[in-house]
């Protein structure tokens, strides 16, 4: 890795876990320099503002959950063929591997920058939309595999069980946190996991 690129991810990561931390607000610019052992033009060299920053760790989060939830689809398309399967050995695989992070998910840089959107402009906020619809349009995929095959048992539409993946995740990573209990997410993510199973599971006569 170059040295410039090598400083901005440092710069990345030194943020990123502060602002996981306590928030992009309660985070100065001042106090990623000083644990980044930069200077201040080290920091604008590579960032020309706050914004700038959020935008980058935004586009890092969404290149590093694609990667994630790649290898895990492809992994759960190894071991089956059947959409539902495919789907239930994903969720599973998943809650798997947030169960064995040692601390519990680390957090999301999304919704972070969301709960404090007021900080930003334009430009990050629309960087966070893509982000959610990205994920939206990834899990409504998988459904849209699993009607094409099964019925569902009740009146859903793709967009919200694709939303309610994100949910599930996104609210299980806020309850861990809230009350210091890791296991949370992975626990809400089988829980989703079963109610797939439910509602696309044949019924036998």
């Amino acid at each position: 890795m170059a040295r410039g690129e090598d400083t901005r991810k440092k710069i990345l990561d030194v943020a990123q876990d502060a602002i996981l931390t306590k928030g992009f607000d309660a985070t100065s610019i001042d106090e990623i320099v000083a644990s980044a052992e930069l200077t201040k033009s080290g920091f604008f060299y590579h960032f020309r503002d706050k914004n700038a920053l959020a935008s980058a760790l935004i586009e890092r989060h969404i290149a590093v959950e694609d990667q994630l939830f790649d290898d895990v689809f492809a992994r759960a398309r190894d071991l089956a063929d059947d959409p539902l399967q495919v789907a239930l050995i994903a969720l599973k695989l998943l809650a798997e591997l947030i169960e064995d992070m040692p601390n519990g998910h680390p957090g999301c840089i999304v919704a972070t920058a969301v709960y404090q959107d007021r900080l930003f402009n334009a430009d990050v906020r629309e960087a966070n939309r893509r982000a959610v619809l990205g994920w939206r349009g990834r899990f409504r995929k998988m459904f849209d595999a699993i009607l094409a095959v099964y019925p569902p048992h009740d009146d859903v539409e793709p967009d919200d069980l694709a939303d309610m993946v994100s949910s599930v995740i996104e609210g299980g990573i806020v309850m861990s946190r809230a009350v210091s209990e890791p296991s949370i997410t992975a626990r809400q993510i089988m829980l989703l996991r079963s109610y797939v199973k439910l509602l696309f599971s044949p019924r036998l006569k």
